[in-house]
This record gives C-alpha cells, structure tokens and sequence, in this order.
C-alpha cells in the first residue's frame, strides 16, 4: 500500500515538538474509508484474530486507552494505521518497503505472520516510550515473522524511532536526530546503519539479536572490503544498510524516490543542486539522504505543504499549467489514493493532558485541509468517527472526497476555492487551539478537551460544506451541456 512519511526531530520543529506524519494511501481499486476514534481499555480485545492471516495472540493485561485511525468497515481487519496511546506515546504503522531476493531468500515472509493489519493494535496499547514499541514490535517480529516488508514509526516527546522490517524475522531501528528530518517513500530508507551500537548500548540504533550473523551468513554486506568480510563493527556508521537490504530498480526510479527528492529539495533548497544535468540529487537518485538537516525549521504547514505535493514549480507537476512532456512522470506525494493524512504532535511546553495534538486531514491532500484535535481523550466527533460505507457530505471523509474528484476535474477553476478553504481551517484552527490550550481542564479534562476537539469539527464541517458547495458550482458550471444564453 503506498504511502509518504516524514519524521521531524524536536530541534527541527518550530516549537520543540517532536512530529511523525504520514499519509495512508488506499490500493488502486477501491476506496478504503476510514475513521477516527478511540479505543478503550475494557474494549481492546484480550484475544487478538486478525482477517487476512492465520495469525493469533493472547494480548496482555491493562493496556492502554489509544486513538486509531482504522478502516471504516471491518471486512480486512483493524487497520489501525496512526495513533496516540493515553502516555502520550504515538505510532504510525506502515510504510511499506522493498527489499530484494537475496533478503527474501535468506529469510522468507511468514503467510501467518503479523502485517499492517495487526501492529497498531498489537503495540500502541501496550507501550510508554517510543524505544518500548521498537522493543516490543521487534521481539513480535522476530517470534511470530512478518508477511509483508514494512516501516513503523514510534514517537514520545522526546524521541522518534523508525523501524523497519527486514525479510520474514529480521528487523533494524534507528534513532531520528533531534536536529534532522527523516523522509519515506515506499522503499527501505535506512542508510548508514551502526551496528556496534545496535548490538550493544542502542543509543540510536536497535536490531533483531542475530542481525550481524545473519548479514555474515548470507553475503549481505555489499560495503566494498579488502578482505570481503563484514565492514569493522568498530567503525560508526560503517555498514550500509539500504545497499544490503534494499532495491534500487527502475520502479524506483518513478515511483519512490522522486518524493523524496521534492520533499528534501524543499526543505534544503540552497543545500544542494536539485535541478539540472549537474545536480547533486536528481529525482531518479539512488542516493538520496535517509534524513538531513533543514535550512529552516519545520512547521505543520510545511508538513501538510510537502504531504500534499504534486510536484508543483516542477517540469513533473501532473497539475502544471503548461503541459510538459515531463508532467504526471512521476508518482506523486498528493495521489488520488490519499485516505488521509495524519500528523501527531507532542508538544514539551503543554501540560501532558494536551500535550498530544494529532492533525488529521482525510480524501487526496492535494484538496483537503488539516484540523487539529486532543488526543486524550475517551471519544471523538461523530464527523470523523462515524464514516459509512456510501458517500455522504455529513461525514469529514466523503466531503473530502467528493471535493477532491470535483476539483481535480477542474483544477484551474477551483484551485482559488481549495487555496481559500486550506487557508480558512488553518487559520481557525490555530485560533481554536491558541483558545482551548488556556483553558481550565480541572478534573474533567477529557470531557473539557473532548468539548474543544467538537468545536474543532464544528468548524472544520462548515469551511468543508462551504468549500464543496463552491466546488461543485464551478463543476457544474464547466459541464459540456453549458449553453450561454439564460432564460431569467
């Protein structure tokens, strides 16, 4: 399933925050609505089944109250995708990844193993840092194995961990720097990998226990060597993860890293050479950095910004206005497939009942808006909690939907509507956030909180209503039965 994600450390966001944002894409096909809402202790399952595997577990006792944002209707399993457990603990599972055969051979996926499907519920309930969900999805990994390859993202205030799956058991973790951002398409994105400090302190990398044999065992270390032997574990940063476990075919090459390469061109425009025969990354580069440092901190503006793009100021925009043999090349980060985006914020100055602020925008994010709501909480607004099957504009992900295939049809005549609307619900939504942070909580918290996060949707329904019905005027308007002569 394709998806984009961006990992911002706390010395590289506006305000300390540590932010993990990730789109979830929907499979060419189908819609896959979704939701968001919360789960209680008392309705987290004690025995866990999933539907797409023969997979089973007895789950343990007292876990933790956690948002989700799983699929509308329960036909493929949970889903749970993106969330924030009641310690201010979050996780965004899946990207997912690619691998090669040498991998795949040396340790094949598991069929009844665990998969997207399953991780969110499996981990988030049960963990209070973003180290213990490595630990526990890493030791999950390893007993049980995997059908699928994938990236997972954990978070607290102070930390960002990324892990990634590597063949059916094995797996690698690295540390986001406090100062760095860290940009996934849908490819194993670890670089530079120190596997000294994966198998021994684990200040900022992790790895299954076997990893260095099962690199040794089946020639994995592609590093160029005088003796071809595994690179000196002594040497930091020494062994190449994304050589040894990744690919760099020519799907890559128009699918995944041209992404990337807009996401970093953006956020370190003056850095590098982005453009041209001498550039130093190209969008068809196998070498594009796993995380940098950006010229300027990062906002959630510029998060929703770089997660919606479509390769705009670019030859590739499939929106561009003069229609270059380059445009719609390559897959863009603001799809059609888009099911929504969602961004959680831990903020450090904020008391921790509000420290966790998870943004959520749903539909193609080319055309949608962001909206921030409290995530401690014990139940959310109806508008994004109870989506149907069938389209209906009184839900928040139909109307963005609707929106998103009217406007793309007619992207010069509502790109004005999309811009106002973004705008709109941006501004009010920082206005309500400014309000609702200095509120009282007292001994009701979640149910001040829970209050603020209705206004939040109250608002967000009234720009969305408005926009669609701009939108849908301007479609109408351009139909192929428009006649200009008027009866009134």
């Amino acid at each position: 399933m394709g998806c984009t994600t961006l990992l911002v450390g706390k010395k590289a966001s506006f305000d300390g925050s540590t932010m993990m944002a990730r789109n979830e894409d929907a499979p060419a096909g189908s819609f896959t609505a979704k939701k968001w809402i919360v789960v209680d202790p008392e309705n987290q399952p004690k025995h866990y089944q999933a539907v797409l595997s023969g997979f089973s577990i007895d789950l343990p006792e007292k876990p933790l109250r956690y948002t989700a944002m799983p699929n509308a209707l329960p036909d493929q399993g949970f889903w749970g995708e993106a969330g924030v457990n009641e310690a201010n603990v979050a996780m965004t599972e899946t990207e997912t990844i690619t691998s090669n055969a040498r991998v795949l051979g040396a340790d094949p996926l598991v069929p009844d193993g665990i998969g997207e499907e399953d991780m969110l519920l499996l981990v988030l309930p049960y963990i209070r840092s973003a180290r213990e969900g490595v630990e526990r999805l890493g030791s999950l990994l390893e007993k049980y194995g995997t059908y699928e390859k994938n990236g997972v993202g954990f978070q607290d205030v102070d930390e960002i961990w990324w892990l990634e799956t590597i063949g059916g058991h094995h797996w690698i973790a690295r540390r986001v720097p406090d100062d760095g951002y860290v940009v996934m398409p849908n490819q194993q994105g670890i670089d530079s990998f120190d596997l000294e400090d994966a198998l021994g302190r684990q200040e900022s990398h992790m790895c299954s226990s076997d990893l260095a044999v099962f690199i040794r065992k089946n020639h994995l270390a592609l590093t160029m060597d005088p003796d071809g032997e595994l690179p000196d574990l002594r040497k930091q940063d020494s062994f190449d993860a994304r050589a040894a476990f990744g690919s760099r075919d020519d799907a890559d090459h128009t699918y995944n890293t041209p992404r990337a390469w807009f996401i970093h061109r953006y956020f370190n425009s003056a850095a590098f050479k982005w453009d041209g025969p001498d550039a130093d990354f190209r969008p068809e580069s196998d070498d594009l950095p796993w995380c940098l440092i950006p010229q300027t901190k990062i906002t959630v503006e510029d998060v929703k910004y770089v997660l919606s793009s479509h390769y705009q100021g670019t030859p590739y925009d499939c929106y561009g206005r003069f229609g270059t043999e380059a445009a719609g090349k390559y897959r863009p980060v603001g799809i059609n497939r888009n099911n929504f985006l969602a961004l959680t914020q831990l903020r450090p100055y904020a008391d921790k009942a509000r420290r966790a602020v998870e943004w959520i925008a749903e539909g193609s994010n080319v055309f949608n808006a962001f909206v921030p709501f409290y995530a401690n909480v014990t139940k959310t607004p109806a508008y994004l909690a109870e989506t149907g099957k069938n389209p209906d504009s009184s839900q928040f992900y139909w109307a963005n939907r609707l929106i998103g295939a009217l406007a793309d049809a007619h992207f010069g005549r509502c790109a004005s509507i999309i811009e106002r609307y973004q705008k709109a619900v941006a501004a009010r939504a920082a206005a309500f956030l400014h309000e609702s942070d200095s509120l009282p909580l007292g001994r009701k918290a979640a149910a001040v909180l829970e209050g603020c996060n209705e206004k939040m949707a109250a608002m967000a329904r009234e720009e969305t209503d408005d926009c669609l019905g701009k939108v849908l005027y301007e479609a109408s308007d351009a139909m192929k039965n428009a006649y200009a002569r008027s009866d009134s």
